[in-house]
């Protein structure tokens, strides 16, 4: 947290690494908090999963929003985290559950994990469609995008008394502007940073439901490759192309043939 590196070149040279844990170098030094036992027989190419998209989405359900059977959603941003707020929506028992984004292929993978409906997005008329599903609006919508106007749209799609949670994460700089009016009908919007749990007990308990077919991981992975693809998936990524991808340093030692 300092801003120093733990990694360096063989001759001393330090290396930056992202996010305190260079998941693109097939060697690492992390902190031993960072390192939680999980239950064996869980592949490690899925596994992977757990430490970002699945913890992100289904602590925002669980800890930020605390979504109760019944309730209505909707997600906007079906990518990789999205998929899994979709996910996590249907076991947490919500009844309607609407998948937003402008990719048709993420919206049929946002139904194939248990959303009720997709609004294709990108229009003016993205938040009425939602309204006119739920006549009114939703209870709980999620923002899995990182941009000011999904966020706005994640604000505008609520009923009254509705409260939205931001998941997507914005670059420095970017200000998102609501209507001062509309609090007064008692809508909300909070912040949620890595599923706002405890991942010690929370990756655990997700990757027990994994093994017990509760929380299925591959289905939101598009893509596997070597770790030497690196650079062709980001370009995915910066295009908003696929779901997940998973770079492999060891196919055999990943589990996945």
């Amino acid at each position: 947290m300092d801003g120093t590196s733990r990694l360096r070149l063989p001759d001393g040279t330090p290396l930056q690494h992202a996010l305190m844990t260079a998941c693109f170098a097939e060697r690492t030094v992390v902190a031993a908090a960072g390192a939680i036992p999980l239950p064996g027989g869980l592949p490690l190419w899925q596994a992977a999963l757990l430490g970002c998209g699945v913890v992100t989405g289904f602590g925002a359900v669980r800890n930020a929003a605390r979504v109760r059977a019944g309730a209505s959603a909707a997600v906007v941003g079906c990518g990789g985290v999205g998929l899994q707020v979709v996910a996590a929506l249907r076991l947490a028992g919500a009844t309607l559950i609407i998948a937003v984004d402008r990719d048709p292929e993420k919206l049929e993978l946002a139904l194939g994990r248990g959303a009720t409906h997709a609004v294709e997005a990108g229009s003016a008329t993205t938040a009425a469609r939602v309204h006119r599903l739920t006549n009114g609006g939703v209870d709980h919508a999620f923002e899995v995008v990182g941009r000011a106007e999904t966020m706005r749209l994640t604000w505008d799609v609520l009923r009254p008394g509705g409260v939205a949670v931001v998941v997507g994460l914005a670059p420095k700089g970017v200000e998102v502007a609501l209507p001062a009016i509309e609090l007064l009908s008692d809508k909300g919007i909070r912040g949620s940073y890595y599923g706002n749990g405890d991942p010690q007990v929370d990756l655990p308990q997700l990757a027990e439901l994994a093994l017990s077919g509760g929380l299925d991981l591959a289905g939101v992975v598009t893509s596997v490759e070597p770790l030497e693809a690196v650079q062709e998936a980001l370009d995915r990524l910066r295009r908003g192309e696929g779901a997940r991808t998973v770079l492999l340093v060891d196919p055999a030692l990943a589990g996945h043939d």
